[in-house]
């Protein structure tokens, strides 16, 4: 999502903003495996801002610089069905860009960019989760696969994870994932000269306590 020339700080993602989500569709057929969570996974969860954070990098200058950014201001909450199946969204405020320099960071915010104005939330619905398919990156014992749609810039599109978990406890879980975001897909095309690739390396680590 890098726009101008220099490196920014990268820290992690904390306080909450309300808001709705967009996008969604059919739950897949996938189900939560039920050690997941020690007792159980099923109930209803509330993502911890203070344990969660929303990382990005990408590039600029034609690659030559790589810029660190954050989303500062994130919420969500899930549920867990007795089947294991779920659903919830994780909404980030589009405004909270931060990639320590505050001439990138308004630009980003602008029309030209991602339009935080218009465009108050980046939100993930999850659709439904379980057991990584065979052969999947990481697949196995702590990874989940999580079936959801992205909503940036009021557009949505299927993107799949497969999320590390970090902690499972009876109240509180932990899951980490790396995803690569084209923003190019979402209508975010802005690329003058091709000196600002679309590309963008997502780290998403989400805390969930139970209500």
């Amino acid at each position: 999502m890098a726009t101008e020339s220099g490196t920014g700080s990268q820290t992690d993602g904390s306080a909450a903003e309300g808001g709705a989500a967009e996008g969604g569709g059919a739950s897949p057929e996938a189900a939560i495996p039920r050690d997941l969570v020690k007792g159980g996974a099923a109930g209803s969860w509330e993502l911890d801002p203070a344990g969660t954070s929303v990382a990005f990098t990408s590039k600029s200058i034609w690659g030559l610089v790589t810029v660190h950014g954050r989303f500062g201001a994130v919420h969500g909450s899930g549920r867990v069905a007795e089947d294991g199946t779920a659903a919830g969204d994780l909404v980030i405020g589009t405004a909270s860009v931060d990639t320590g320099n505050t001439r990138r960071d308004d630009h980003l915010r602008s029309g030209a960019i991602l339009d935080a104005e218009a465009h108050p939330e980046i939100v993930y619905r999850v659709q439904g989760a379980g057991a990584p398919e065979s052969g999947g990156r990481g697949g196995g014992v702590g990874v989940v696969r999580i079936e959801g749609v992205l909503t940036v810039h009021g557009v949505g599109k299927p993107l799949p994870l497969e999320a590390r978990i970090l902690e499972s406890g009876p109240d509180a879980v932990t899951l980490t994932a790396d995803v690569a975001v084209d923003r190019g897909e979402f209508g975010v095309g802005w690329n003058p000269l091709g000196m600002a690739p679309t590309a963008t390396a997502v780290t998403v680590t989400a805390r969930f306590l139970r209500r």
